[in-house]
């Protein structure tokens, strides 16, 4: 059973960092994509970053880019969002989700519950 658990959310000041972590389980990672997802009060969800197993690479959405940083830690089945330089517009809740394949969707295949970023100014 794929399962994904989201931990790490809470409250951090604008300019500040977080790191927010995902625990992964019941699938091979090498054979997945895994993305960071988040869904703002009143917004629809957004994908940030969608890291691709075959080539070790990560894609940013534009506004995150430059700020966050997804990083994988396959020995410890855990993945990692570096938030740095908050902006009061990132405050959402943010989700792990996985697919089989190389190609993160919009309608990703297994998601994690969820954990609240809420930036104060």
């Amino acid at each position: 059973e794929v399962q994904l658990v989201e931990s790490g959310g809470g409250l951090v000041q604008v300019g500040g960092s977080l790191t927010l972590s995902c625990s992964f389980s019941g699938f091979r990672f090498d054979d997945y994509a895994v993305a960071w997802f988040r869904q703002a009060p009143g917004k629809e969800r957004e994908g940030i970053s969608c890291f691709i197993s075959r080539n070790s690479l990560s894609v940013y959405a534009e506004s995150v880019e430059g700020r966050f940083n997804f990083s994988i830690d396959i020995a410890k089945n855990m993945a990692f969002l570096q938030m740095n330089s908050v902006k009061p517009e990132d405050t959402a809740v943010y989700y792990c989700a996985a697919r089989p394949g190389y190609h993160c969707r919009t309608n990703m295949d297994y998601w994690g519950k969820g954990t609240l970023v809420t930036v104060s100014s």
